[in-house]
C-alpha cells in the first residue's frame, strides 16, 4: 500500500485486548515463560504486557506495563499523538517486557486511508503474526483512532489570533497573564551597542544585561536563592564590564553565594553529577563541569549544593537505567530569587525567576562583539575557554572561543511556576528537605499575581515547557489517565513531561509569515531521513520539528505564497572538529537538512518552479576575524606547529559558538530554554530542559507587522551578526529580505576562508558552508569540503562505534 502523508493529529485509544493465550498456556506463552524463568534463573517468570503505536516504523506512544490478567490485559489509555509522518499503516505492536529485552506477541493493522477522511474508527482488530496470519488463538484489540488533518485546526497558519489565545494545549503548565519578560542575548552588553530600532507606539528597543541582572538579583535577595545548572563555576565573577562597575562587583560567583547564605538566605543549587558521565565523549574533548569542585567549595557551609545525576524512573532495564544515569544529563539553567516590589513597598517581596541557555560557569561570558584575541588581558584573562584544540591555554594565546547565547527574565505569575519546578526537581533528588516554607512567608512574599494592569501595552503572556520525568521531578501521577489530565504522557514505566517539542510544534504550526531560530543543534525527524547507508528506524531521533519546519514551507508552496526559514547553528558542536562525536553529530544535522531540502524541492517542482531552495530555508553560522592590533595581549608560549590551533591563531579567526535554544515566529511569539533540537533534548526521558514561550497580546502580527519587544529583540541579534541593519529585515519572509541576508552571509563567509585578511570581518554571519543540489540533496561546496584551519569534514561521517542515542 502507498504511504499517505499524515499531518496533524491523531487522537487514539487502545482499550484491551483478548485472547492472547489459549488455556493451558499455548507454545507462545510456554516459550515465553521459559524465555524468562531461563535468564533469571528463578522460579516462575511473569510476563508483563505493553502495547506501542507507531507509524509505519516511527514509535508515536506506548502504554504502560500490565502484569495482572495478561491475557486479557485492560488498558484504556489515550494518546494525543502529533503527526508529520507518512504511512500506510497505524501498527499497534503487543508485546512482553521481561529482562532480556522484549518478546513480540503480535500486531494490529489500521490502514491509514481509513482513517484521513477524519472520521472516528472505534473496533475490535485482528491481532497478526509476524507473518501477517491472525494468531491461532484469535487474539484482538479494541481501539479506538480518530484523525484530525492540520488543516482542521483554527491556529493553522494564523499566528495568535487574538488577544484571548489560550496557549498551548495538553501541558503541565497554563499560560500565565499579566506577566514581564526581559530579554538577553549574550551574557553582556556594553552601553551604546545596540543602534536605534522603533517599536510601536513610539517607543525603541531597550537591551537588558544578563549577569548583571543576575548579579542583583542574588545580591538583593533576602529569603530564597535557588539555581539549577549543567554547570555552575564558583571562580567566575559576573560583573566585568569596566565601564559599568558596580559596588562588590568584583566578588566571584562561589563567595557571593556563600556570603548569602552566611546572611541567612537559603541558596539552594542542583548540579549535574557528571562523574557518571560517558568516557566515550570525554574524550572528545567534551568540556568538564567543575562539578566536584563546585561541590567541595560548598561542602561545610550553608549552601547547599546537590550533584544529581540524571536518574531514571524506576523500573527499567539495569541496560535502560545505565543508559539514563550515565548518557544524559539535567540541562536547566534556572535561577529563582525573591526581589523586592517594583513599587518600593519594602514590607514586601516577589518571586524572580530567570531561564534560558546560559550556565554560570566559565566561558559563558562575552558580549556581542565576541573578540577573539582583544579582551585576553582583561574580561577573558581568566576565562579563557577552547575545547576545540587539545592543549589550549590563555599562556598559548587565542583564539578563545566565544560564545553566543540567549537568556530571559521572568515577572509575574510565569515566574512561580519555574520556582515550583525547582521545588519538584529538589524533592526528588535534592536530599534533605530545606526548600523555603513559602506559607510561613505568605505576610511578606506575595502569592502569584499579575505585575501589569490588563491594558498594559507592554504586558506578556507566558507559559513554562519542560522536558522531564518522574525519575527528576517528584509528585508525577502515577496513571496513565492522571498523567493525560496534566498534559504529560506516559512512556515505559516512567510519566513524561515533553512540553518544549509541543510548543515548537504548536508555533511552527501557528506561524505565518517566517521563522527564525538559533540553536546549538539541528537534527531529528530521523523517520523522513533518506535510508541511504543507515536504518531510519535504528536511529530513534523522532521528535518532529525540522519536519514540521519543512511541511510548512512546503505547504505555502502549494498556496503559493512566501515563507522563510532562517536557522543559526553553530560550525560544528563543541568539541574536537574532527573526533568521532562531532562528526556523527555533523552527519545526522546533513541528513535532517536533506531531507527538508528534498521536500522543498519536490514541491517546487510539482508547482512548476525553479526556485533556489535556500530562498525559502536557509542555514547560518557565526564566526569572527580579527586583524592585529598594537598592545595586544602577547602570550608567553605557541600552540604547536601544524594544529588547528596553530593555523586557527595563524589565521585569526574561529567560529563563534551558537550555544542559542531560541525561536522566534513571525515577531510576535518567542520560545527560549535550554532544550536543543534534537532528541537529548525533545525527548522528555533523556536530558533534562526548561523553555518559556511567550508573547504580548498587544503587539500581534494580525492586521499589520508586530512591533513589541520579540521584534526589537529579532533586529538586535541581527545587528549583532550581520553588522548593520536594512529596511528589508523589517519583512523577513519577503524574497527581499531572505536574497539580502544570504548574499551578505555568503560574502562574509568568503572573507572569513580566504587565505589574506585586510581588515576585521565586518559582521559575524555567515553561510553555512553547505551547497543544495537540483534535487535537493545536501552537498560540499567545492573548496569548502574542511571547516578552516582543521581536517574536519562539514558533512561529518558517520560512526560505526558509538551508538546513535549518544549523538542524537
Amino acid at each position: 500500500m502507498a504511504e499517505i502523508s499524515l499531518h496533524g493529529t491523531l487522537h487514539a485509544t487502545i482499550y484491551e485486548a483478548e485472547k492472547l493465550h489459549s488455556e493451558g498456556g499455548g507454545h507462545f506463552f510456554r516459550k515465553l515463560m521459559a524465555n524468562v524463568e531461563e535468564t533469571i534463573g528463578i522460579g516462575k517468570g511473569v510476563p508483563k504486557i505493553y502495547a506501542t503505536i507507531d507509524l509505519e516504523k516511527a514509535r508515536v506512544g506506548r502504554t504502560r506495563t500490565l502484569e495482572k490478567d495478561i491475557s486479557n490485559p485492560r488498558w484504556y489509555e489515550s494518546f494525543h499523538i502529533y503527526c508529520a509522518h507518512s504511512a500506510s499503516n497505524v501498527v499497534i505492536t503487543i508485546k512482553d517486557d521481561n529482562p532480556i529485552g522484549a518478546t513480540l506477541i503480535g500486531r494490529a493493522y489500521v490502514p491509514v486511508e481509513d482513517l484521513i477522511s477524519g472520521e472516528e474508527v472505534d473496533s475490535w482488530v485482528a491481532i497478526l503474526d509476524e507473518d501477517k496470519n491472525p494468531l491461532e488463538t484469535g487474539a484482538r484489540i479494541h481501539l479506538k483512532l480518530q484523525y484530525f488533518d492540520v488543516t482542521k485546526d483554527r491556529n493553522w497558519d494564523r499566528g495568535i489570533i487574538s488577544r484571548k489565545f489560550p496557549g498551548v494545549p495538553y501541558t503541565f503548565y497554563p499560560q500565565r497573564h499579566g506577566c514581564k519578560v526581559s530579554l538577553y542575548q549574550d551574557a553582556h552588553i556594553p552601553d551604546g551597542f545596540v543602534p536605534k530600532i522603533p517599536l510601536a507606539g513610539g517607543k525603541y528597543y531597550e537591551p537588558h544585561r544578563c549577569w548583571e541582572d543576575v548579579f542583583d538579583a542574588i545580591t538583593n535577595a533576602k529569603h530564597l536563592i535557588y539555581i539549577t545548572g549543567w554547570s555552575v563555576y564558583t571562580e567566575i565573577t559576573l560583573v566585568r564590564d569596566s565601564r559599568r562597575p558596580k559596588p562588590g562587583g568584583d566578588i566571584t560567583l562561589g563567595d557571593l553565594l556563600k556570603n548569602k547564605a552566611n546572611e541567612g538566605v537559603r541558596v539552594n543549587m542542583l548540579v549535574w553529577d557528571d562523574r557518571t558521565s560517558v568516557g566515550l565523549l570525554k574524550k572528545d574533548g567534551l568540556m568538564a563541569t567543575h562539578d566536584e569542585e563546585t561541590e567541595n567549595f560548598f561542602r561545610d557551609t550553608r549552601v547547599n549544593c546537590v550533584l544529581c545525576p540524571r536518574n531514571p524512573d524506576d523500573g527499567g532495564s539495569i541496560v535502560q537505567d545505565l543508559q539514563i544515569s550515565t548518557m544524559f544529563t539535567h540541562h536547566q539553567k534556572i535561577v529563582v530569587v525573591d526581589a523586592p516590589m517594583p513599587n518600593g513597598d519594602t514590607q514586601k517581596r516577589r518571586i524572580v525567576s530567570f531561564v534560558g541557555g546560559i550556565d554560570l560557569c566559565d566561558g559563558r561570558y562575552d558580549t556581542p562583539f565576541h573578540s577573539l584575541f582583544r579582551t585576553l588581558d582583561t574580561a577573558h584573562h581568566d576565562d579563557f575557554h577552547q575545547p576545540n584544540f587539545t592543549e589550549a591555554s590563555i599562556t598559548k594565546g587565542g583564539p578563545r572561543e566565544p560564545w553566543h547565547d540567549i537568556h530571559s527574565r521572568l515577572e509575574g505569575p510565569i515566574a512561580w511556576d519555574v520556582l515550583f519546578n525547582f521545588e519538584q526537581r529538589w524533592k526528588r533528588q535534592g536530599g534533605k528537605d530545606v526548600l523555603v516554607q513559602l506559607r510561613e512567608l505568605e505576610n511578606i512574599i506575595i502569592p502569584p499575581s499579575p505585575v501589569t494592569f490588563p491594558d498594559d501595552h507592554e504586558t506578556w503572556d507566558v507559559q513554562l515547557f519542560r522536558s522531564i520525568d518522574g525519575g527528576a521531578a517528584f509528585g508525577f501521577p502515577d496513571t496513565p489517565e492522571d498523567a493525560a489530565r496534566a498534559g504529560l504522557v506516559s512512556g515505559k514505566d516512567n510519566i513524561i513531561d515533553r512540553s518544549i517539542q509541543d510548543a515548537y510544534i504548536n508555533a511552527i504550526r501557528r506561524a505565518k509569515n517566517f521563522i527564525y531560530i538559533e540553536n546549538q543543534y539541528f537534527l531529528g525527524s530521523s523517520f523522513g531521513w533518506s535510508p541511504e547507508d543507515i536504518k531510519p528506524e535504528d536511529i530513534n531521533a523522532l521528535h518532529l520539528i525540522p519536519k514540521e519546519l519543512s511541511l510548512k514551507i512546503v505547504s505555502k508552496i502549494e498556496a503559493g505564497e512566501r515563507f522563510t526559514v532562517y536557522v543559526v547553528v553553530p560550525m560544528w558542536p563543541e568539541g574536537i572538529p574532527e573526533s568521532a562525536s562531532v562528526q556523527a553529530i555533523l552527519d545526522w544535522q546533513r541528513r535532517t537538512m536533506d531531507m527538508m531540502y528534498r521536500d522543498i524541492v519536490q514541491a517546487l517542482r510539482s508547482k512548476g518552479l525553479e526556485e533556489d531552495p535556500r530562498s525559502y530555508l536557509t542555514f547560518f553560522c557565526l564566526g569572527n576575524r580579527e586583524v592585529k592590533r598594537s598592545g595586544e595581549y602577547e602570550p608567553s608560549e605557541r600552540p604547536e606547529p601544524d594544529t588547528d590551533y596553530a593555523r586557527a591563531q595563524e589565521a585569526r579567526r574561529f567560529m563563534i559558538y551558537v550555544h542559542t535554544k531560541m525561536m522566534i515566529v513571525d515577531d510576535e511569539y518567542i520560545i527560549i530554554g535550554s532544550a536543543n533540537i534534537n532528541q537529548r533534548s525533545m525527548d522528555g526521558a533523556r536530558d533534562s530542559e526548561i523553555a518559556m514561550g511567550g508573547y504580548q497580546p498587544y503587539h500581534l502580527s494580525v492586521r499589520q507587522p508586530a512591533r513589541g519587544q520579540v521584534h526589537g529583540f529579532r533586529l538586535s541579534l541581527w545587528y549583532e551578526h550581520l553588522g548593520m541593519l536594512d529596511d528589508t529585515f523589517l519583512s523577513p519572509s519577503s524574497e527581499e529580505c531572505v536574497r539580502k541576508v544570504n548574499q551578505i552571509a555568503d560574502k562574509y563567509w568568503d572573507l572569513y576562508s580566504s587565505e589574506s585578511l585586510e581588515r576585521d570581518l565586518p559582521g559575524h554571519l555567515l553561510r553555512y558552508p553547505i551547497g543544495v543540489s537540483s534535487d535537493g540533496t545536501v552537498t560540499e561546496i567545492p573548496g569548502s569540503e574542511f571547516f578552516p584551519d582543521t581536517k574536519a569534514r562539514v558533512l561529518g561521517a558517520k560512526s560505526d562505534y558509538l551508538p546513535p542515542i549518544l549523538t542524537t
